[in-house]
């Protein structure tokens, strides 16, 4: 990440400690050695761009392509993409993150525009990369195409910017990533080319979590939200995972609790579609059965659609065309 947070590239060191660039292509290199390390694939992406993978001898050579998605590439030619660039600000607290943005495809900066947030911000995973985020990626032009802005933030907690940024959330995690997605928010909506009353978030898993939590502990800030498999309360979620970033419960109560939207649900603000997969084994659907109890204990407004028989990728047949056209009618309603 030397470049930017936002890329990924491949070094060699030699023993007297000088380094060399060996992917000087700006974007996303991921790198896979052979047994003897004489040679390495590289699988090559950046923005709006599909993968190419290369067969490159140890001193970076290029000796011939692999794969370089001819065919998607052609297809990709037939449409009209909204332009797609970076973003940067501090936070309050003097916090630099790190952004993409995706214009719609007939941009006026004259206008004013609704604008929809993609989140993950979970340990470990980062939504701002310089890389082809495929399907995401594409549905997101299409609501470009509609006259969407899209936008995402890497908050504090996720990889890519060294181990205090990553390890700020120990035994507190969901404090700082929603004051970050917050922050995200305000900067947003001061440009002078965003509606700043129709803001929305959505996100899967850790990033329905922070759907989840963004419109209940900062209720009132977005006009909607997304909540794709989410974690509802850490008490259900898998212990290796769990324990590494929050210690056990009996340790830690107030970092599982604290943060949890099952007890913010009261404060639910917007307007709200909390999907899950009924055999979801990863992020058990009991996290959505328990907020959804809160929520109507507290008689709040939503929209719950439960895929029967699907797990955490809600994948299978038909069943993905049918979350997304959900997604993108909920959208196109609320936003």
């Amino acid at each position: 990440t030397e470049k930017s947070p936002l890329e990924r590239h491949l070094y060699a060191v030699n023993m007297k400690g000088k380094k060399s660039l060996l992917s000087p292509s700006t974007g996303t290199h991921t790198i896979e050695f052979t047994a003897g390390l004489n040679y390495y694939v590289d699988t090559y992406s950046s923005f709006g761009k599909p993968y190419t993978c290369s067969l490159n001898d140890n001193q970076g050579q290029f000796l011939r392509v692999l794969e370089e998605n001819t065919e998607t590439k052609k297809n990709l030619s037939g449409y009209r993409m909204g332009k797609i660039d970076t973003l940067s600000f501090k936070t309050d607290d003097g916090i630099q993150l790190y952004g993409w943005i995706i214009y719609p495809t007939d941009f006026n900066p004259a206008k004013k525009y609704p604008v929809l947030m993609h989140v993950y911000g979970g340990p470990g995973v980062q939504t701002v990369t310089d890389d082809w985020d495929g399907p995401n990626y594409l549905w997101h032009q299409l609501l470009a195409q509609r006259g969407y802005i899209i936008v995402s933030f890497d908050n504090r907690g996720t990889p890519g910017r060294g181990l205090e940024f990553a390890n700020c959330i120990y035994k507190d995690m969901g404090n700082l990533e929603v004051q970050d997605q917050l922050s995200a928010f305000n900067f947003m909506k001061k440009k002078p080319f965003v509606d700043g009353d129709r803001i929305g978030v959505w996100g899967w898993s850790f990033g329905g979590y922070m759907t989840s939590l963004l419109l209940t502990k900062g209720a009132g800030a977005f006009k909607m939200g997304i909540a794709v498999a989410p974690v509802t309360t850490w008490r259900y979620y898998d212990s290796i995972y769990t324990e590494r970033y929050l210690q056990t419960p009996q340790e830690n109560p107030k970092g599982y609790d604290d943060n949890s939207p099952i007890n913010f649900a009261k404060n639910l603000k917007g307007k709200f579609l909390l999907v899950h997969g009924s055999t979801d084994d990863n992020v058990h659907m009991q996290n959505t059965m328990d907020f959804t109890t809160a929520l109507v204990k507290a008689n709040k407004q939503f929209d719950l659609f439960i895929y029967p028989n699907k797990n955490h990728g809600i994948s299978g047949g038909t069943t993905r065309l049918n979350l997304y056209t959900k997604m993108t009618n909920f959208v196109l309603e609320n936003l």
